[in-house]
C-alpha cells in the first residue's frame, strides 16, 4: 500500500511538471500572437506612412476608398503569408524538440500546422485593416 501511495505521488508531480510546460507554452503561445498582431500593425503603419505621398495621388486622380483599402491590405496579408510560409518551415524543422517536451503531441501534429495558420492569418488582416482604413483618410 505505501508503495502505491508512492507512485501515485510520483505520477502527479511528473504530470504537475507536463501540465505546468503546457500552461507556459500555451502563455507563451499567446503572447508571441499578441507580438505578431503588433508587428504587423506596425509595420503597416510605417508602410501607409511612407507611401502616403503615393495614396494622396491614388485618391486625387480619383481611386475608390475600398481601392486603396484593398491595396493596402494586399501589401499586408502578402508579407504576412511571407512570415506565414516562413513559420510553417520553421515550426517543421523544430517539432521534434517540441515532439519530446510534450506528452501525447507527435512530430507532426496536423492540427496544429492546419489551425495556426487561419490564425495567424486573421490576426494579421485585423491588424492590416486599421492601417489600411486610415490610408484612406490622406488629403490629396
Amino acid at each position: 500500500m505505501h508503495h502505491l501511495l508512492q507512485d501515485f505521488r510520483y505520477a502527479l508531480r511528473t504530470l504537475a511538471r507536463q501540465r505546468f510546460s503546457a500552461i507556459m507554452l500555451g502563455a507563451f503561445a499567446v503572447f508571441a500572437l499578441i507580438l505578431a498582431a503588433v508587428g504587423v500593425y506596425g509595420v503597416m503603419s510605417y508602410l501607409v506612412t511612407q507611401g502616403t505621398h503615393d495614396i494622396g495621388v491614388r485618391v486625387a486622380l480619383g481611386a475608390q476608398r475600398s481601392s486603396i483599402v484593398r491595396l493596402v491590405v494586399r501589401q499586408g496579408m502578402e508579407l504576412a503569408g511571407a512570415g506565414i510560409a516562413l513559420g510553417l518551415i520553421g515550426a517543421a524543422a523544430l517539432t521534434r524538440v517540441m515532439a519530446s517536451l510534450l506528452f501525447g503531441v507527435s512530430a507532426i501534429d496536423l492540427v496544429t500546422f492546419s489551425a495556426v495558420p487561419p490564425i495567424l492569418a486573421a490576426v494579421a488582416l485585423v491588424s492590416t485593416y486599421v492601417p489600411a482604413r486610415r490610408a484612406t483618410e490622406v488629403d490629396p
